[in-house]
């Protein structure tokens, strides 16, 4: 969808793990998986298609385990899925450690304990210590089950909803994988993908260089 200068992308991947935080993932991991997804989108070969699972549960852990195997290179993906993402070896490893994810927690904790004002407060916690997991659940499942769809790709791919402010656009998938590569997930005129306009911002000031949309 776009590219960096190898100073931005290092900036921003520093960021991607200090926000992500204790739900970080892995770029060349996630990359496989995503890839693989859309190759077999649906299919038994899909990573987390909801239509072979029982619950979302089910596909989520599948979904882990299949991750932590490309993470930890105890599974080799075929050779298109291999390339062109970013990788920072030293983050990469750091990032996944329990060591890493449990002082993120702790730093949540301590967020609350100095800034919560009532005690139910807290119980929000579990949010931000699942939050990657979680927002990738809600995608995978939502996204191939419920809405509508703009366009036949021989999957079972929806649009979940047409103001996707929740999941920032990511539930416009039967619009993503017609068109996988254009920055913008809205096609039709009632669509709102809230996150394309500040991609045209970061294009506009050069922090990005954006592609030339497709559709």
């Amino acid at each position: 969808m776009f590219t960096f200068s190898k100073g931005w992308e290092r900036i921003f991947y520093f960021m991607t793990y200090i926000f992500q935080g204790s739900s970080f993932l892995n770029p060349r991991a996630y990359a496989i998986l995503h890839r693989m997804h859309h190759a077999y989108s649906d299919t038994e070969q899909d990573p987390h298609s909801p239509h072979f699972f029982r619950d979302i549960f089910q596909m989520t852990w599948a979904t882990k385990n299949m991750f932590s195997d490309y993470l930890k290179f105890k599974r080799n993906p075929e050779e298109r899925f291999v390339g062109n993402y970013p990788e920072w070896r030293s983050i990469d490893h750091f990032g996944n450690t329990i060591t890493s994810r449990l002082a993120f927690g702790a730093l949540y904790v301590l967020f609350y304990v100095i800034f919560a004002t009532h005690w139910w407060m807290f119980l929000l916690l579990p949010i931000h210590f699942l939050m990657g997991p979680l927002h990738g659940a809600i995608v995978n499942w939502c996204g191939h089950k419920y809405g509508y769809s703009n366009f036949d790709n021989k999957d079972k791919s929806k649009n979940t909803t047409p103001f996707d402010f929740l999941m920032l656009g990511e539930l416009f998938q039967n619009n993503h994988h017609r068109y996988p590569n254009s920055p913008n997930f809205a096609k039709k005129w009632f669509e709102i993908d809230p996150v394309y306009p500040f991609m045209r911002f970061l294009n506009w000031t050069r922090v990005i260089t954006l592609r030339k949309a497709i559709a």
